[in-house]
This record gives C-alpha cells, sequence and structure tokens, in this order.
C-alpha cells in the first residue's frame, strides 16, 4: 500500500483560459515541491504536461496532464488542463476526478470566457472552487481591478487570502499569519478582516468568541472552519502567484496541502443505479475495506503502449491481483500493472488507495467514463456524465488513398474513444463520414492525429447542415396496406394522430388502441414505421423531431396480417399525417462569442447581422478588446475563422455552443425540398 492514505490525498485540477500560464504554475509547484530540479519552459518544450509533439507544436496545451508531488506531508495529484475554446470538453471531463479546481487568471487579462465555462463546469458538480490570479508582476497590471471584477463575477465571497506587493514581485500573507506590511491593493488587516467575517460564519461556537467575546483567533483555529466554508462554497480564496518568477508559489504550496479538501472532506461522487431519467443514487465513501469502485475519466491509444485507461478510485483499494469489471460486462480483467502519471512518464506502484488517480494499460474493452468495480453488486454503477458542449464543427472526409476505408474507420474510432467532444457521423441522405468537434482547431489536430498516428491520409469539405424536421399543427392520418400474391396475403390497417413537441423534448409513441383493433403484438411494428420516417425524413430527408404520434384505431385480418403489414401501414399513415401537419425544417442556431480589439466592434456586428445573426450583449475587456455575445444559424458559419480573422487583422477568436432548432425561412426550405426531390428522381 502507499504510505499515505485518503485524508492526505489532495485533487486538484488546473483550469482556465489559455495564457493564464497553468503549465508553467504546474512547473513552479512541481520545482518548489522537489520534484523537478527546475522548471520546464513552454517554448523550448520541455514542461512535463506539455509532452506532446502537437503541444510543442502549437505552444499550448491540448488535452489534461497529469503530474503528484508530495508537500506537507500530503500527497497532491495535479491536473493541469487545456485553455483553449476547442479543447474545453477536454478540460471538464476531467472534473469528476478531483475535489478541487483551481480555476486560474492571467493578471493582465482577468475573467476570460474560458474561465467563467469552467467555473459553472466546477460548480454543477459541487467541487471546491479557488482562484489563481497569475503573472501579477506583467506590465500594466492592476491587482485591484482584478480581484474587483472576480467579485463581480463570481461573487462576494471570493476573497483574497494573500495579496501582491512591491508590484508582484512578492506576496504577503493575510489570513494565517497577517503582518502589517504595505501591499499592491487593499491592506492585510482589512483583508484578514473580512475572511474571518466569513469563515467564523459557519461556526457558531468560533462566531461567539470572534464577535461576542471579542477574543483573538490563533491559527489553528481557523484550519477546520476554512476547511468547512471552501466545501460549501462560502467562501472562495484568492491567491496571487507570479509562476515565472516563483512570487507566492510556496505559499500556494501550502495552501493546496495544508487547506485544500481531502477525498473525504469533499462532496461525495454522483454515482447512481440503474438506467433512465430519474436513477437511483448510491452512497459512495472513501472506505479502504470496501469492494473497489473506479472511474475512467480519460483514455489514450499509444501506437507503442497501447490503450492506457486512466482512472480516479473512490472506494477500496486496487492492486496488482485485483480483478476488476468494466461497467456490466460479465467477465473481470486481472488489473497486472498500475501506474502513476507524471506527464508523458509511467511509473509503476504497487496498489492504490481510494483518492488515487492511476492508469492501467493494455485493457482494450476500457472506455471514457467506464465504471470499473470489484463486485457484481456494482454492475449497473455510473457516473453521472459530464455537461460537455456539443460538438458543431464538421468536415466531411474522404480517405485520399483508395482501400483505407476500414482503416480510417478504425482510427476514427479510437479518436472518439478518447475525446468527448469529438464525435463520428454517417449522414446517410448525403453519404457522408462527418467528424464533428468544437472547433477548426480541435478539428486540424485530430486530422494530424490521423495522418501522423494513424498513417491515415483524408481529403476533406464542408459537411451538410444538421438539419431536422418537425410539425407545427396536429393532424390525422390513415393508412391500409393490403397486398395479394396468390397465396396469404399482406394486411394491415392504421389510424394515427400527430402533434408538435415543445422543442427538445423528442419523440413520443402513445398507443391508445382499444378493442383489440389491432392487436398488442402489432403495435411495436407500426412504431417501427413510424421511426423509420423519422429518421429518414417526410421533407426533404433530415431525421424528425419533437413530435407525439398516437395510434388509436385500425383493422386487421386473421390470416393475412403480418408485421410487415402494420410497419408499411404505420409508415404510410404517419407520412399522411405529416403532410397534414404544416410540417417544417428546423436549422440548428449556435450562441457565438468573438472576442477582438473594441475597433472592430461596427464590423463584426454588420457582418454577424449579414449572416441572420442576432446581437445579444457586448462587453468591454482589458487592454482594448471587447467580446460580442449573440445568436447565428450554424449554416452561414462556414468559413467563418477565416472572414474573422480578415476583419480582426488576425487577433479576433471566436467560439459557439448550440443553443437551439428554430424554422429555417421559407425560402431556404423551399430550396432544400426542391435539392432532396433532384436527388430522389
Amino acid at each position: 500500500m502507499p504510505d499515505y492514505n485518503a485524508e492526505d490525498i489532495r485533487n486538484i485540477a488546473l483550469a482556465g483560459h489559455s495564457d493564464a500560464g497553468k503549465t508553467t504554475l504546474t512547473e513552479a509547484l512541481l520545482a518548489a515541491a522537489g520534484v523537478i530540479v527546475e522548471p520546464g519552459s513552454i517554448e523550448k518544450g520541455t514542461t512535463v504536461c506539455d509532452f506532446d509533439a502537437l503541444e510543442k507544436e502549437h505552444l499550448h496545451s491540448l488535452d489534461m496532464g497529469i503530474t503528484s508531488f508530495d508537500a506537507h506531508g500530503k500527497h497532491v495529484n495535479l491536473i493541469d488542463t487545456p485553455g483553449l475554446p476547442d479543447f474545453i470538453g477536454r478540460s471538464i471531463s476531467v472534473l469528476p476526478a478531483v475535489e478541487t479546481t483551481a480555476i486560474v487568471l492571467n493578471a493582465r487579462t482577468g475573467v476570460e470566457p474560458v474561465t467563467q465555462r469552467m467555473w459553472k463546469a466546477a460548480e454543477n458538480r459541487n467541487l471546491c472552487r479557488m482562484i489563481v490570479v497569475n503573472k501579477i508582476d506583467a506590465e500594466g497590471v492592476n491587482p485591484g481591478d482584478v480581484a474587483a471584477q472576480i467579485k463581480d463575477t463570481f461573487g462576494a465571497e471570493c476573497l483574497p487570502i494573500n495579496l501582491p506587493a512591491d508590484g508582484g514581485k512578492r506576496v504577503i500573507d493575510c489570513f494565517l499569519q497577517p503582518g502589517a506590511e504595505a501591499t499592491d491593493f487593499s491592506s492585510v488587516e482589512e483583508a484578514h478582516g473580512r475572511i474571518l467575517d466569513q469563515v467564523v460564519e459557519v461556526d457558531e461556537e468560533l462566531m461567539e468568541l470572534y464577535l461576542e467575546q471579542g477574543e483573538e483567533l490563533a491559527p489553528e483555529q481557523l484550519y477546520a472552519p476554512f476547511r468547512k466554508a471552501l466545501r460549501e462554497a462560502h467562501l472562495i480564496p484568492i491567491c496571487f502567484v507570479s509562476a515565472q518568477t516563483g512570487a507566492g508559489i510556496p505559499e500556494l504550496l501550502d495552501i493546496l496541502a495544508r487547506l485544500m479538501p481531502n477525498p473525504s472532506e469533499g462532496n461525495p461522487p454522483p454515482y447512481a443505479k440503474g438506467e433512465g431519467a430519474d436513477p437511483e443514487s448510491i452512497d459512495v465513501s472513501p472506505d479502504p475495506e470496501q469492494p473497489a469502485l473506479a472511474h475512467v475519466f480519460k483514455v489514450i491509444n499509444d501506437p507503442f503502449r497501447g490503450k492506457l485507461g486512466i482512472f480516479r478510485i473512490h472506494q477500496g483499494r486496487i492492486t496488482g491481483d485485483t480483478q476488476l469489471f468494466i461497467g456490466d460486462a460479465r467477465k473481470a480483467f486481472k488489473v497486472n500493472r498500475l501506474f502513476r502519471l507524471h506527464g508523458n512518464e509511467q511509473i509503476e506502484v504497487k496498489a492504490g488507495v481510494p483518492g488515487d488517480i492511476l492508469a492501467v494499460a493494455r485493457v482494450e474493452d476500457i472506455h471514457f467514463d467506464a465504471v470499473l468495480h470489484a463486485s457484481h453488486d456494482q454492475d449497473h454503477y455510473r457516473m453521472r456524465p459530464s455537461e460537455c458542449p456539443v460538438p458543431l464543427f464538421g468536415l466531411a472526409i474522404t480517405p485520399t488513398k483508395h482501400g483505407d476505408e476500414q482503416k480510417l474507420t478504425d482510427a476514427l474510432h479510437k479518436l472518439e474513444s478518447e475525446d468527448p467532444c469529438f464525435h463520428v457521423e454517417h449522414n446517410a441522405a448525403a453519404n457522408e463520414t462527418v467528424m464533428r468537434g468544437l472547433g477548426e482547431l480541435h478539428l486540424r489536430v485530430l486530422l494530424r492525429r490521423l495522418a501522423d498516428q494513424f498513417h491515415v491520409e483524408v481529403d476533406t469539405k464542408p459537411p451538410s447542415i444538421p438539419y431536422r424536421e418537425t410539425i407545427t399543427t396536429p393532424a390525422e392520418g390513415h393508412h391500409r396496406h393490403k397486398k395479394q400474391t396468390g397465396g396469404a396475403g399482406q394486411f394491415g390497417e392504421v389510424y394515427l394522430r400527430v402533434e408538435p413537441r415543445e422543442r427538445g423534448q423528442g419523440f413520443e409513441f402513445v398507443d391508445a388502441v382499444v378493442g383489440g383493433v389491432i392487436p398488442n403484438q402489432f403495435i411495436p411494428s407500426v412504431e417501427k414505421g413510424v421511426r423509420q420516417v423519422l429518421q429518414e425524413g417526410a421533407v426533404a430527408g433530415y431525421p424528425m423531431q419533437d413530435i407525439r404520434v398516437t395510434v388509436y384505431d385500425g383493422k386487421y385480418h386473421p390470416v393475412d396480417s403480418k408485421d410487415i403489414a402494420f410497419a408499411t401501414a404505420g409508415k404510410k399513415a404517419f407520412q399522411d399525417a405529416v403532410d397534414k401537419a404544416r410540417p417544417v425544417i428546423l436549422e440548428p442556431i449556435v450562441k457565438i462569442r468573438i472576442v477582438s480589439q473594441d475597433s472592430a466592434m461596427g464590423d463584426l456586428a454588420g457582418d454577424l447581422s449579414g449572416r441572420r445573426g442576432r446581437i445579444s450583449g457586448s462587453e468591454a475587456k482589458s487592454l482594448g478588446r471587447i467580446a460580442i455575445d449573440g445568436e447565428v444559424p450554424l449554416a452561414e458559419l462556414e468559413g467563418y475563422e477565416s472572414r474573422l480573422k480578415s476583419m480582426t487583422g488576425g487577433e479576433g477568436t471566436y467560439s459557439i455552443e448550440l443553443s437551439h432548432y428554430e424554422a429555417v425561412p421559407a425560402s431556404i426550405q423551399k430550396k432544400l425540398q426542391d435539392a432532396f426531390q433532384r436527388s430522389e428522381d
């Protein structure tokens, strides 16, 4: 067993926007803890967590990196996550593995889009949060303004527990050992008082001593209520550092090890049992004596070392002799070898305890979001899924070399197994294989991996837009299917009703047949016929959604009625009803955020309006930059990245996420219907 237990572990994810300095901060912490001799350099490609060739080429983290260190008698697992918007899904997916999310900000740019999205994702999982303001010694930084922006954005419970001094060259503790030194903003006494006021609110006995009796509180009296305030999000500590110079790094190391919650103090992981929308919640505790339970939050397909499954142990012990099941699989695998990760280095360990983050290699059935467990009683346990953004950017791809089709399929399957925001779909209507991700950079990186790692070259083109179809008014449909071929015939008659549902409610099939006019055994066949139209579309060949279909009458023949007859009757009755129900084509509308210099505001707003877009607001950023929020049809964003670069001189960036579907204009619907009719002829 390791020489530590769950109470000694701290699991922390560094999250935030790109250029906040998360990877440099990781290097500084590793050096301060004595794990590495000196911090590596991003520019030189010598950092622990950015070890991939593409990361070194782009000078940005493109995936999460894991390392660990020991400090002040605690074992700290640190996950460095990417900050580019295109890779936010990879950052969100690590949150089930940690108790604490440290949101890292660039002191020059303050709160940015990915910062806010990662904050929200951590908040949704009830994780402990802290804020690390990095680059406090950069030119033009006003730490007081940054602290005010943090409070305005995330709440008044965000309080500094140290303060920068001498222009960010050092920091001064204002919590445990406050002094009387001068700082760059506020004062140590004032900051200390605000922290005490916040902390004692979670401890009535301490509050009485502090407020009513006026007693001085010793540092050791503050540790327990501080951790409780952290767990309840009653206090969000702000720490100021410069990862480049090391200012504030020893203090941050101390805070991470001493004050952040351990696996027994954090909120229990959200395991559930069973399927459906309302599964039964399961209590999981970091008890080493219970059957082992772990969650796979990352899969890596290494061409030389095979598939690597990275998991967090939530319950029980795991050793080289442990037999584990994957989900509801009936056959267990033997762990054999366990690894702790230090960037690209795999360090073999003998065992893991609750709270450990480890990896197992060469288990082909392991997959992202899998639950590993030691008992069949846990067969149907699963984790609440991460709320990752929907991948919308698409490229239609075909292998350049004839005969590489299977090779491409296998490679895409492996890439899909690694990345929760990369999906591959086949558009039957357009006969397209489409890869979808969160942005153009996301897909460019995956195309490079296809070529470099899997040796598959592909041709690309813009994909068809994922339109949908629905109806706008109730209607009824009927069809009698009768076929006589000399022997036994086919007979089935169906009456059904269709109704539109609210956007996003999906499809509902209702059996309202009474009196056995359609025998029960044929009802699934009717639904099968309806679902065929749902998939193939009734207007322009796109899948249908948000429709309720109620079958209420029909007829059958005791000899000639068969499944195929009622499937055909159900299909054609549904088509008949849809034709009368004023069908429309829906298009995806995305939320868009554009960040650029404020001088480009007019051009950007005009261009968005010309693309059938709507601006919902704008926000002034630091250094003369502005963020524009709006909505725009996804169909209007083809080639937008190059157009944005042209309008902003290469300085503009944007991110999108699915908002909703709405009906296309009549002119576009006619164009899509005409194109579909021509393809059918």
